[in-house]
Formats: structure tokens, sequence, C-alpha cells
């Protein structure tokens, strides 16, 4: 295996841990924040993420992306010069463009506030303004250190941003709901310092990139002829952000439009703010932040092979470029599957301890939450899936195929959605039915382009079918194991044991039904290691 390509995996894989272990630091402090905020603060907090999440993808949210893969490219022809005045540009773009979305969320929070039916949403609306801006530059430079096959830099930023907010989440939301606890919108004012975490561990990362940025930046290089116009390179880049924030826009509102659907539904049936809220916060908080962790390592891996496709569709020709691009596209899915099929299986059958024990201050709530995760936590390997499927078509240089998909299944999905909110009692069980048909209509329509427009061969049986048998044994020793160990000893010990024999488990299987090919073992980290155990296995 080539020098390039194992390090590409050693960097997917940096990215990957990074980006479980800001993940584990979001559910550890979001666990003392959603008991802090409780069910309608938890639901202020949720809208409030979810308006945000629009500003900040139709202002910065594709940089990382389109500096990766302009930069890259550049650096793969041998221009530095070009790869750097490409860098400045784009920070520049993505500057204006944060500014302009910081001003539109804080002069636009009172009506947002009216049109979401959601009291106190203003508050935490404008203190994320102006992390909009933050984050818009923060991208940038970790588009460039991607551009360079360095994942390290934005991955350590990544997690002390992570461990800024959490810190500074927990306790702004803490200290405001205390002064603020006989006050009326007591519970957006502990919303409002959970969002104040946010900006704080923006401008952590910031800082710790910009930092290194100076600290490795190489001095003057000439251009090697004469320089791109800045025209030219805000044009290409413009190309590049366009289809990913429409395709990335239209993800997150999918988001926001379940909130608004929800509220102004339920509202029109009959239900109090509260209730509508409390229901919020529990789908967006208890069930979606369970359901998002497998989807870090998709959005890891799918940055993280980027630059490598990128490589090969410049660099290789023919047969050679789809050989390339067919073992760099298999690996990136096949590992996804893996993680993201038995987090789901586990989900489902561990929802209800995980539910007792992480948020105990769900009280009457807590059998909603448990039927949420149980029903859908197969919404987390679709969006796996799609997330992955659709970095791999826009690095191939098929940017707007994924917006048309997004596009139809985002329709799709919100007609879906109102139908069951209006015609049936399903209430909140409608938006988990969204939740997972939406990902699922993505990442059909990717694969089938996939193997259209790029020529990509599937693997099913290795990919997708050794990853699902091996998940519902897994699934069968998780429950076993569980109620047998709870018998004699407390819940959480008995959630730990089930949770060892299932990694064991399921571990075993993957290995011994040959999911990876020897030589996809030896790319892996700790591949050498694996791929002696699988031969031990087989003895």
């Amino acid at each position: 295996m080539a020098e390039r390509e194992r390090n590409m995996l050693v960097q997917g894989s940096i990215l990957a841990a990074a980006g479980f272990v800001t993940k584990i630091i979001g559910f550890l402090y979001r666990i003392p924040m959603a008991n802090l905020l409780g069910n309608s603060g938890n639901g202020i907090y949720s809208v409030a993420f979810g308006i945000y999440n629009i500003a900040l993808t139709l202002s910065s949210c594709s940089m990382p992306l389109a500096v990766s893969k302009n930069v890259s490219a550049r650096v793969a022809a041998g221009n530095p010069a070009g790869a750097r005045r490409v860098f400045f540009d784009a920070l520049a773009m993505a500057g204006g463009m944060g500014a302009l979305a910081a001003l539109a969320l804080w002069l636009g929070a009172d009506g947002l506030e009216v049109l979401y039916h959601r009291p106190g949403l203003a508050l935490p609306l404008r203190i994320l303004a102006p992390t909009t801006f933050v984050v818009a530059l923060l991208g940038t430079f970790r588009g460039w250190f991607q551009a360079h096959g360095n994942m390290v830099p934005t991955a350590i930023s990544q997690i002390l941003e992570q461990i800024m907010n959490a810190l500074v989440s927990v306790i702004a939301a803490w200290q405001l709901m205390r002064l603020y606890a006989s006050d009326a919108q007591a519970a957006a004012y502990g919303a409002a310092g959970g969002t104040l975490g946010t900006l704080a561990g923006a401008l952590t990362g910031l800082g710790f990139v910009v930092f290194l940025f100076f600290r490795t930046r190489p001095g003057r290089i000439a251009p090697a002829g004469q320089p791109e116009e800045h025209a030219l390179i805000c044009r290409q880049l413009l190309l590049t952000i366009l289809p990913v924030i429409l395709s990335q826009t239209i993800y997150q509102i999918g988001y926001t439009l379940d909130d608004f659907v929800f509220g102004n539904l339920m509202a029109l049936k009959g239900f109090s703010d509260n209730a509508v809220s409390s229901l919020q916060g529990v789908f967006n908080t208890q069930y979606n932040q369970m359901v998002n962790l497998p989807v870090a390592v998709a959005t890891a891996m799918a940055a993280a092979t980027i630059p490598s496709i990128v490589s090969a569709t410049v660099s290789a020709a023919g047969q050679e470029r789809r050989r390339l691009l067919q073992r760099k596209i298999t690996l990136v899915i096949k590992v996804n599957m893996v993680v993201a099929i038995p987090c789901a299986v586990g989900l489902a059958v561990l929802a209800r301890p995980i539910m007792h024990l992480l948020f105990p201050s769900l009280g009457d709530q807590e059998i909603v939450a448990v039927r949420l995760l149980q029903t859908g936590s197969s919404a987390s390997v679709f969006y796996a899936l799609s997330t992955i499927s659709t970095s791999v078509l826009q690095a191939g240089d098929h940017m707007r195929t994924p917006v048309r998909h997004s596009a139809v299944s985002l329709a799709i999905h919100v007609a879906l959605t109102a139908a069951l909110l209006w015609l049936t009692d399903l209430g909140v069980y409608a938006l988990v039915i969204g939740n997972v048909t939406f990902p699922l209509l993505v990442s059909v329509l990717n694969c089938r382009s996939l193997a259209g427009t790029m020529h990509y061969r599937f693997r099913f049986a290795r990919t997708f079918g050794v990853p699902l048998v091996s998940g519902a044994a897994m699934g069968a020793v998780t429950w076993a194991s569980y109620r047998l160990a709870t018998l004699a000893l407390p819940s959480a010990v008995g959630l730990l044991i089930s949770l060892a024999a299932s990694v064991a488990v399921y571990g075993y299987l993957i290995l011994r039904l040959h999911c990876f090919a020897d030589r996809q073992l030896l790319e892996l980290p700790m591949g050498g290691k694996l791929l002696r155990l699988a031969k031990r296995l087989e003895r």
C-alpha cells in the first residue's frame, strides 16, 4: 500500500477519533445541562440551535470543504503559492459571510421567537449570533490544514473547543438559572447560558488554529507562474461552496422545519407552548444526541477522504483512476457501516437503561424518550451513509447531485411529517418517522448516483450484510447479558457488562466473517495486529 494512502487513513482515523471524543465530551456536559434546563429549557435551547445551524451553514459551514478541495488541488499540482492565495481569499470571503449571518441573526431574533411560537427564544439566538462569524474563520483555517493531509490541528482544535464549550455551558447555565430562578423566563436564561459556551468554545478553537498557522507556515513563496486573479479564485470557491451550502442547508432546514411545523401544528391542535417545548426538548436533546453519535465518525471520515479523492481524480486517469476510487470509497463506506450499524442496534436494545441513568430529570417524559430511541435509532445508520456518500460525490466533482437528492428527500419528509402530525395522533413520534425516512431516501439516491456517475460497484455482502448479521447477533447478546447482569448487580454495572460483551462479540464476528479483506485490515489503525488476530480466529 502506498504511503500516501496509509497516511490518508491514519489522518482520517485521527479526525474520527477526535470527532468521537468531542461527541463524548458533548454527551458528558449535555447530561448535567439537560437536567439543569429541564424539558422546556431544552426545547428552547434546541430550537435556537436549529436556527443557528441554518445561519452557520449559509455563512460558513461549507468553507472547510471548499478550502480543502481547492487548496489540495493546487498542492497536488505543485503550486503552493496558489494554494496560499486561495486560502487568504477564502478567509476574507468567510469573514464577510459570517458577519452578515451574525447581523441577520441578531436583528431577526425577536421575529423568529414569534414565528416559532417559542417564548424566550430571542435571548439564546442573540448570544449565538457572533458565534457564526467566529466559526466562519475557524472553518477556513481547518480547511487549510486538511488540504495538506494534516488532520491533527482540526482534531486538537475540536477537542479544545468542546472542552471550553462544556465548561462554560454548564457553569453559565447553572448560574443564570440560579440568578433568574424566580423569573418567568428562567428556562430561556438557562438556554442562553448554554449557548454562551458555544461562543467561548469557538473562540478557543480559533485561537489555537491561528497560533498554529503562524507557527508552521513557510516563508514567502514565489508563484510558479502568473498568479491567479482573485475574482477567478472567488468564483471557484463559490462554485464549490454553493452546492454544498444548498445540500447542507437542506439537511439543517429539515431540523428547523420540524421545529416550526411541530410547534405550529401542535398549537393548532390545542397543545400548550410548554407541552410542545417539552416534547421538542426530548426529541432534540435526548433522542437526537444519542442518534447523532455514530454520525460523528462519518463526518470525520468524510473530511479526511476529500483530499485523497480529489488527488486521485487529478493525478490518475482511466482504469487506474477507477481502481483508486473504488478502493477508497469502499473502505470509507465500510468503516462507517461497521461503526453505525452496531451503534443503532445497541441504542435500541439499551434505550431504557441509557435514558434512566443519563437523564433522571426526564420525569414522566422518560417513556417517550425510550420509545423515540427504540423506534428511531436506525436513523444513525442512514445519516452516516448519506453524509459519507454526499461528500464522496462532491469530492468527485458531482456537486449538484446530492443537492437534488436532498431537496427531493426534504420535500417528501416535510409533507410526510406534516400529514402525520395533522391527520394522526402520533405527535412527536411523527418526527421520528420523518427523521428516519429523510436520510434513508438521500442514501438510496446517493448510492444510485455513485454506481451510475462514478461507476462505483457496491460490495453489498461485506459492506452491509456482514455488519447487519453481526449487529443482530450482538443485539441478542446485549439484551441477554444486560438482563442476566441486572439480576444481581446495579443497572449501571449491568450496562457496562453488556457493553463489554457486545463489543467482544461484534468484533469477533466482524473478523471471523471477513468483513474486511486482508489488505483493508492493513490500512486500518493497528491493522497488523487486527490481521494477526483475524488469522488466529480462523484456526
